[in-house]
């Protein structure tokens, strides 16, 4: 027998029967799988077990309907075992008698379908059917896709520009806790003028103390705020002194007298 010509005929009867479902062709596909490993003789002794597992049948009514099923639409004859040490038997019939064979064709016939196979038939038309609606649904797909990855830079452009309000509002946080602690640590006048004095210095180096930090929001260096404002005013009291010394020096330092002229010179004289 060949099985090939067997399978043809079996799912062109399946093609025309509307009453079968999937889970009836994979039933008969392991039924021929048995009757193959037979070498196809008739009837062959089957087991409900083992059946239902290449099938992938995992329930008995279903097994039982679905076999029951193929016996009366006439695609095998089941006799059914009640003996539990007997197997049920199942007689397989051959469809690949029933193909019938293609007649050969005249030359009429060819030149004719020549000249239709330019029409387009319905099997054409379905395939340019399906043609439409796969690129349809892949037209579809991409701007689904193109839709997600603009609301996904739209969620990162939201992301990216809160981060920076964050970043803005710490900063303005940043700087206001430095106002705080630079207006608590801001002296009075009277306070640099009274500690100048008794450190035994003018009250004109206490006014150009505070008139210079005032002047730069009491920043050292002009970048971090000013902790101690003692300390700094010691610091201002050593440049002091470094400078009027500097100064002193500076006046009483003996300058060249290269090009001092005597009262008395005579310009008559030859360089």
């Amino acid at each position: 027998m060949n099985y090939i010509k067997h399978l043809t005929g079996f799912f062109d009867k399946v093609i025309n029967d509307h009453t079968l479902n999937p889970t009836h062709i994979s039933l008969y596909i392991a039924l021929f799988q048995f009757w193959n490993c037979n070498r196809f003789r008739n009837p062959i002794s089957i087991s409900r077990d083992e059946v239902m597992r290449i099938s992938k049948i995992s329930s008995k009514a279903t097994y039982h309907k679905c076999l029951k099923n193929l016996h009366a639409l006439g695609y095998l004859r089941y006799e059914p075992s009640y003996n539990p040490y007997k197997g049920s038997m199942v007689y397989m019939f051959n469809f690949s008698e029933n193909l019938k064979p293609k007649k050969k064709s005249n030359t009429k016939q060819v030149k004719d379908k020549q000249q239709t196979s330019n029409l387009p038939t319905a099997e054409q038309a379905e395939v340019s059917y399906i043609n439409n609606t796969n690129s349809i649904n892949s037209i579809n797909k991409l701007k689904e896709g193109e839709q997600s990855q603009n609301v996904r830079l739209e969620n990162k452009e939201e992301i990216s520009k809160q981060k920076k309000l964050r970043q803005k509002n710490k900063s303005k946080e940043c700087h206001l806790e430095q106002g705080r602690e630079i207006s608590n640590k801001i002296p009075k006048i009277e306070e640099v003028v009274q500690y100048f004095q008794e450190q035994n210095f003018p009250e004109i180096e206490a006014n150009k103390f505070y008139n210079y930090f005032s002047s730069n929001g009491w920043l050292v260096g002009g970048k971090t705020p000013m902790k101690n404002w003692k300390a700094a005013a010691k610091n201002w009291m050593l440049n002091s002194i470094k400078f009027n010394n500097n100064n002193n020096q500076s006046k009483t330092a003996i300058q060249p007298q290269n090009l001092n002229t005597s009262i008395d010179k005579d310009y008559s004289e030859p360089l």
